[in-house]
């Protein structure tokens, strides 16, 4: 195969429990360090231990970093799939195999190359404790590839220091693992390989970060000081690290009291009842939670919807419906938050692509939910965050002051003859409300049954429909105060539509099909309600393809109800088999769909 520097795929398969992860997360890191543009997607089964798992890593010295689907180097580290994996090597990769024990002829490829390091051997050769043997011989696979793709070593060992630097016993046998697995290749084989690394800068600015830790940082600095939840995969490390930066920020110096409040409670509706508690008395409060828990929290949604209580909510996405595939990704929950609860409900949702932007919106959320009084959910997934990804650093501006929307002081209800808790000023959609404890005209009675403008409750039509209307306003002003969508314009009368994390693959693909002259232009939604652009995009394209991440086309759906386009000029493309997208999978339904259906397009797309 022809030389690749900075450019190739590989994917690792082995058993769960096995301490592949340890490696992998090593690999990763020090490529990352190494200045390459690197992605890495766990595909890891919902049990303990036992089952298989897959973690891919893809260099992109241009720093395409969606999915690959053709691996030049596929590692077998476990005999139940060793089929599947020989079968995924692209024609004229490697495959890295344990040879301790034979490797069924049948399962041999003239067109790969086997590569066989006795790994399990070395380890029981070298290792006493049998978990030690276990867990050192992912680390001899590392060193393998090591040796194989190049690593900066100086790098690795940098690493290994910042990870056991104070365990010398581990760290010793980190060392002598790495050093077995690079020897016995470089004794045995000509190294590197056609494909390799080389140091370059392409991550200035960037770093190396899984979108759950930066929505906790994000949160963070929106101020949340309280906050909620019960645990769920694949939502639980939003509140793990929550919890890390809260025990080194949320204390008082001098005290050393904790100035925040975590709740794990006894199920997702506790967890959303104490966010509106926690927000009605002023705090900023969220939860954490993926879809079954929105399920659960649905009535508790709408009565904050109705009585008009700040929350927010992010929705960390995964397979469904009911239990589903808790470890595989999905972008299913779009119709069940856009209108969360019985009767009519419209909620602001928001899509980030990346980590960085879940850093960014979850902050925004805050700020959106006190200003509109209202619930906020942002939508994330399993893909943006459980893996690491390569983005732009967080930016702060520390001049930033929260939007905690229309809060009557003490001073404003002092000077006022009474308070109604639903009725605007001004033709504002939005009504002023109070805090409890401020001023005793302040106080209201907070009810989710019909109520009007003045907070009593009622039955009369006309005063409950417009209490509704209002809320509705309400909801189509927040268009104007969403994170409008990204649009790249290429002069095209086609456009391709996307949201969340498909971003990556889809501008992949976009790029692709540019290239071979079959340009389109591009949009990604990144909120709702919809804000204009989204609707002007729509109407000057001749058709859409929309690409998502769920069955029933759920994007495709919320466009035909909130917007005038017609269904037919939507084109949905679907992949809901629960891992992540790329480029391919958007071009293989895109390509047969025109005319120019060239070589160097199917070329790029396998490559």
């Amino acid at each position: 195969m022809p030389s690749s520097i900075n450019d190739f795929a590989i994917k690792l398969g082995n058993v769960n429990g096995s301490g592949s992860a340890s490696a992998n997360g090593l690999l990763m890191q020090a490529i990352f360090r190494m200045g390459i543009p690197v992605s890495g997607k766990n595909l890891f089964p919902s049990n303990i231990q036992g089952l298989p798992t897959w973690y891919e890593i893809r260099v992109n010295k241009d720093g395409h970093t969606a999915r690959a689907l053709d691996y030049d180097l596929m590692v077998a580290m476990n005999a139940q799939t060793y089929a599947r994996d020989v079968k995924e090597v692209r024609s004229g990769g490697y495959l890295l195999y344990d040879s301790s024990w034979p490797l069924d002829e049948a399962l041999t490829r003239t067109d790969v190359t086997f590569i066989g390091v006795p790994f399990a051997r070395l380890c029981n050769e070298n290792f006493n404790e049998s978990r030690e043997r276990t867990l050192m011989k992912n680390i001899a696979v590392a060193g393998a590839m090591i040796a194989l793709l190049n690593f900066d070593e100086a790098i690795l060992g940098a690493l290994l220091e910042e990870k056991y630097g104070r365990k010398k016993a581990l760290l010793g046998s980190n060392h002598k693992a790495i050093k077995l697995g690079a020897d016995y290749i470089r004794e045995n084989y000509t190294f590197p390989l056609p494909f390799h690394l080389e140091k370059m800068n392409g991550n200035e600015g960037k770093i190396l970060v899984d979108g759950n830790t930066a929505t906790a940082l994000g949160c963070l600095y929106a101020g949340a000081t309280v906050a909620a939840w019960y645990p769920i995969t694949p939502a639980t490390s939003v509140m793990d690290s929550f919890k890390t930066f809260c025990e080194q920020y949320r204390k008082d110096k001098d005290t050393g009291v904790n100035n925040y409040i975590i709740l794990q409670a006894e199920d997702e509706l506790g967890a959303i009842a104490m966010v509106l508690g926690a927000s009605w008395n002023g705090a900023r409060s969220f939860t954490s939670t993926a879809g079954p828990g929105v399920s659960l929290m649905n009535e508790l949604l709408g009565f904050a919807y109705f009585t008009e209580i700040p929350a927010v909510l992010i929705d960390v996405q995964r397979v469904g419906p009911s239990t589903g595939m808790p470890t595989r990704t999905q972008q299913a929950d779009i119709l069940e938050c856009a209108y969360a609860s019985h009767g009519d409900t419209r909620h602001i949702l928001l899509f980030p692509a990346n980590p960085s932007e879940c850093f960014d919106f979850a902050a925004k959320c805050f700020d959106l939910a006190e200003h509109f009084q209202t619930p906020v959910m942002m939508l994330s997934d399993l893909d943006i965050g459980m893996n690491d990804w390569v983005t732009p650093e967080f930016k702060w501006d520390d001049k930033a002051q929260p939007d905690r929307g229309k809060v009557l002081t003490a001073e404003q209800l002092e000077g006022m003859t009474k308070f109604f808790r639903y009725m605007p000023e001004n033709g504002s959609a939005v009504a002023p409300r109070t805090l409890p404890g401020v001023h005793p005209k302040g106080a209201y009675f907070t009810r989710g049954s019909g109520h009007n403008k003045f907070g009593g409750y009622t039955e009369v039509p006309e005063e409950y429909q417009e209490v509704m209307d209002r809320l509705l306003r309400k909801h189509k002003e927040a268009a104007t105060h969403v994170p409008p969508a990204i649009i790249e314009k290429r002069g095209s009368r086609i456009g391709m539509i996307t949201v969340g994390g498909c971003d990556q693959a889809v501008r992949e693909a976009v790029g692709i099909l540019a290239g071979s002259g079959q340009a389109v232009d591009y949009m990604r939604i990144r909120a709702f309600p919809f804000g204009p652009e989204v609707e002007d995009f729509l109407a000057t394209h001749d058709f859409c393809y929309v690409v998502e991440q769920n069955r029933d086309a759920q994007l495709t759906t919320l466009l035909t109800l909130e917007t005038p386009v017609p269904k037919e000029n939507l084109k949905p493309i679907l992949y809901y088999a629960g891992f992540t997208l790329s480029a391919k999978h958007v071009l293989n339904a895109v390509l047969p769909q025109t005319n120019q259906s060239r070589p160097e397009v199917i070329h790029a797309v396998n490559r």
